[in-house]
């Protein structure tokens, strides 16, 4: 994850994917998607400059993850390695790893299952590989604030807040499980899997949309997404939605530049394979983590 912060800066400053588009290239408007709204924004910008506040956006969201929120990732390491045990709200960045381990592991069952029954998921063609990274980098914080923060953690305020300020307010979309009280977790799971719904129609629907087959996938992506930022805060659900987009294609587009093939044809480089392989065993090792944890749970319980 760390590596692709400078793969990025090199694809959009000295690579040669957008051939003739540079960082230099001028953006007239900026594509926002709200609450499943979309809508071009007149904002004008240099492709380059818009890049550079996205990346820092997302430096500053992994450097908090790493320190908090009550301990940093060294020290829950540490915690794992010493005493076999460790508490997912103790870390952003754990929560983080552990359910973007999980996504793959459930889109990867998706995608499969497609490809037996012939249902095949295509990506909406780009105009241009350049521009298109951009987008992919820029949709994480779009859409996580339309998604999450507008269509769950506003609703949940609505029905579970005890106060009316603003920082009660403000506290409550940062991370709405710890900053309300009484929540219904089957209230808020309902709110959180129509929204996926939408998250995913939103991808099939959407101008310049992907394939009926990415319908199934989205969908799943938006629960998960969905419950993360529900239980462990904005700033894993950001990360989770930034692994998928901007740290997955960051690699995909640089074998592509390095090869000179399409992005296509990149991901199915050994290299993509070889992390593709890497996240699925880390996915089903998060997953038997999760059910040991569940198990262990249970029978604290039961002894007490």
């Amino acid at each position: 994850m760390v590596i692709s912060f400078p793969t990025g800066m090199y694809l959009v400053f000295n690579s040669g994917i957008g051939d003739d588009v540079t960082y230099e290239y001028p953006m007239d408007s900026l594509s926002v998607f709200l609450a499943g709204v979309g809508f071009e924004a007149p904002i004008e910008f240099e492709l380059g400059d818009g890049f550079v506040v996205i990346w820092c956006t997302f430096l500053i969201i992994f450097t908090i993850a790493l320190f908090g929120p009550k301990t940093n990732f060294v020290s829950v390491l540490q915690s794992m390695i010493t005493e076999g045990k460790y508490k997912i709200q103790d870390s952003y960045i754990v929560a983080a790893i552990k359910w973007f381990s999980i996504l793959v592991i459930v889109s990867a069952g998706i995608i499969g299952v497609q490809e037996l029954l012939g249902i095949p998921i295509e990506q909406p063609e780009a105009p241009n590989q350049l521009i298109q990274f951009f987008d992919i980098s820029l949709a994480p914080i779009i859409e996580e604030i339309g998604f999450r923060v507008i269509l769950i953690g506003v609703p949940l305020f609505a029905l579970y807040s005890y106060g009316s300020s603003l920082k009660l307010f403000g506290k409550s979309l940062w991370w709405p499980w710890k900053n309300l009280r009484n929540v219904s977790t089957k209230k808020a799971l309902t709110v959180i899997v129509i929204v996926g719904i939408l998250f995913g129609a939103a991808h099939i629907f959407a101008d310049q949309s992907w394939s009926s087959g990415k319908l199934a996938q989205a969908v799943a992506s938006g629960i998960i997404i969905g419950w993360v930022y529900y239980r462990y805060g904005l700033a894993p659900a950001i990360l989770i939605h930034w692994a998928t987009n901007y740290f997955v294609y960051s690699y995909g587009y640089i074998v592509a530049d390095i090869n000179q093939i399409s992005i296509t044809s990149a991901f199915e480089h050994s290299l993509l394979n070889t992390v593709e392989i890497i996240l699925v065993v880390t996915g089903i090792i998060s997953v038997a983590v999760l059910a040991l944890n569940y198990v262990y749970s249970k029978k604290h319980e039961l002894e007490v």
